[in-house]
Parts: C-alpha cells; sequence; structure tokens
C-alpha cells in the first residue's frame, strides 16, 4: 500500500530535477541546435534524462533497504543503468568513440545478466528451450539492441517518454494480474519518467539525451528478461508491449544495412520520424503511439499472459499491423525515396 504513496513522490522529485538539470543545461550551453537530420526546429537543452536516472535509482535503493526488491534485481539495474548513463551523460557532454560506446554498452549487459542468471529457459509449444551459455550470448546481444534501439526511437518529443511509461503500467498490470510480483520495478521507473515527461511533451521544453534513453533501452530489457524467470509468457508480453519500437529501429536498421549505411551515422529515417514531417508536429505520432500500445499491444498482451495465445503467435500477431505500419511510413528509406 505504502508503493501507491511513493509513486506520485517520484514523479514531483523527477519534475523538479528536470526543472535544475533544464537550467543547468541552458547555462552549460547544452543545446541540441536543429540541422538538416533533426526532428525538431528549436534549439533545445538536452540532458533531462538524468533526472529519470536518479529519481529511479533512489527509489529502487529504498525499495531494497525495506526489502521489497531483492539485492539480485537490485544489483542488475543499478549496476547497469550506472554504467550506461554514465557513458550516455558524458557522450552528451562532449564525443565517445562509437566503438568504446559499444564495450561499455556490452560489459553492462554482462553485468545485468550475471545477477539476472542469464536467459530463462523459455516454453514454446509446450518444449521448454535452454540455451545454457549460448542464452548469455543472445540476452546480451538482446539488452544492447534494447539499449541502442532505445537511443534510435528518442528522436521527437515525448515518444521515447510515452512509451516506457505505457509499457511499464502495462506490465506491472499484467504482472499483478498473473502472480503480484514484478510490478514495484516498473511502476518505479514509469513514476520517474512521468515527472520527465510533464518537460519533454511536444514541444519540448528538455530532450531526454543519451544518459536517459540509453538508461531507459536497457532497464526496460532487464525488465523483460528477469519477468522470464517468473514466467515464459510475461517475457512474450514484454516483447508485445515493447514493439512499436522494437518494430520500427529493427526495419529501420535492416533497410540501412542493405544500402551499407553506417549504422552509428545520424538520419532521421525511422518510421515514426516520416510520420511527424507527414503531419507536420510530434503530438499527434507520440499519442498515437500510447494509444496503440494500450489499446492494440496491451490487449495481446494480456492474451498471452493467460494463455489463449501462444506467446510466440501472440508477438507476431501484435507485430503485424506495426510491421505495416513501418512499412507504410517508409521505416528505413531514404527520404528522397517515394
Amino acid at each position: 500500500m505504502m508503493l501507491w504513496f511513493v509513486l506520485p513522490v517520484i514523479a514531483i522529485a523527477s519534475f523538479l530535477l528536470t526543472w535544475v538539470l533544464r537550467r543547468y543545461a541552458l547555462a552549460r550551453s547544452l543545446i541540441d541546435v536543429p540541422n538538416a537530420r533533426s526532428s525538431h526546429t528549436a534549439p533545445t537543452p538536452r540532458g533531462g534524462g538524468v533526472a529519470i536516472v536518479l529519481c529511479f535509482f533512489a527509489a529502487v535503493a529504498a525499495s531494497f533497504s525495506l526489502e521489497i526488491l531483492p539485492l539480485n534485481q537490485v544489483a542488475a539495474l543499478l549496476g547497469s543503468g550506472a554504467l550506461v548513463a554514465i557513458l550516455g551523460f558524458l557522450d552528451d557532454h562532449g564525443h565517445i568513440a562509437a566503438r568504446w560506446r559499444l564495450l561499455g554498452h556490452f560489459i553492462a549487459a554482462l553485468w545485468a545478466l550475471y545477477w539476472i542468471g542469464g536467459l530463462a529457459p523459455l516454453s514454446m509449444f509446450g518444449v521448454n528451450l535452454e540455451l545454457g551459455i549460448f542464452g548469455y550470448v543472445v540476452a546480451a546481444f538482446f539488452l544492447v539492441w534494447m539499449l541502442n534501439l532505445y537511443n534510435f526511437m528518442d528522436g521527437i518529443d515525448g515518444i521515447a517518454s510515452v512509451e516506457a511509461i505505457t509499457a511499464c503500467v502495462s506490465a506491472a498490470l499484467l504482472g499483478w494480474l498473473h502472480s503480484d510480483s514484478n510490478i514495484v520495478g516498473p511502476l518505479l521507473l514509469a513514476s520517474a519518467v512521468l515527472g520527465f515527461l510533464c518537460w519533454n511533451y511536444p514541444p519540448a521544453k528538455i530532450f531526454m539525451g543519451d544518459a536517459g534513453s540509453g538508461f531507459l533501452g536497457i532497464t526496460l530489457g532487464i525488465f523483460a528478461l528477469q519477468s522470464a524467470w517468473i514466467s515464459s509468457d510475461l517475457f512474450f508480453a514484454w516483447l508485445i508491449l515493447l514493439g512499436v519500437f522494437i518494430v520500427d529501429a529493427t526495419v529501420t536498421l535492416i533497410r540501412r544495412l542493405l544500402r551499407g549505411e553506417k549504422l552509428y551515422e545520424a538520419h532521421r529515417s525511422h518510421a515514426y520520424q516520416f510520420a511527424s514531417r507527414h503531419y507536420k508536429q510530434h503530438s499527434p505520432v507520440t499519442l498515437t503511439v500510447g494509444v496503440v500500445n494500450l489499446l492494440w499491444l496491451l490487449p495481446m498482451a494480456f492474451l498471452v499472459v493467460h494463455g489463449i495465445l501462444e506467446g510466440v503467435v501472440g508477438v507476431l500477431i501484435a507485430y503485424v499491423p506495426l510491421l505495416m505500419l513501418a512499412l507504410r511510413f517508409r521505416a528505413g528509406l531514404t527520404e528522397s525515396t517515394h
């Protein structure tokens, strides 16, 4: 019951800290200036995602001290999240070569997997798939991809925040309906992001920055892997709930790879970026992501968690319209392509 009193406190703290960080960014000239590959049109402070990180860390540490969260979950979240956030913070303030960022990302992933216990055996069509040591490799690439795709998808006002909030609240609801477990972490993160969203909603007064987007990506990935140890269906539910970001980023990545483009170079060829230019504003796209998550992906995840749909089947059905939307809005194509 105390959790429901704590959540508003986290959101308020995040809101106030974001205000402080905005003033800091303005004073230090940490500004994203629009260029030909930007989706925004006005110079905007960046680095506000640090508020999410610090408020979430404080909440997780307090939960551990109150014996609400176990050591392995806390160590995985704080250790990997801190490394990714620090790398992002340094990159926001200067530049870190892509190879060193990627190395740091894999170290963070392996740290988390050490505490999680790797990839849990996944039940598919009545068969338990145990990957053993290879499961660590698969899970490490999953976490690094989640981290980077979240960074890629944080390109218009509010979209990364809305994705995190709706996915976390939906996962907490499903976890509660399933076993009343594994809901605390997602709710703490949703509250921290909510305070930041008040400043980031279109038109954004501050951007999340790499410190925030990368942190959100790996944290959501850790939540998904942690849930797999409770139930394979909960893991597949997380894949469904994060489907908008996974599908758009993956289709865009594949098409850019096929053209031989450098993946670390800035671009604006994601479906959501094409959509924001089509509608000439960010809010319709950001709101649509939230609506899709709640009215399509949450019901599909519910069917999986309650055994009405097989996990893999649920993911495929959930992703089909997302894939159609990604292709409709030309995910991964060049801007000159019609």
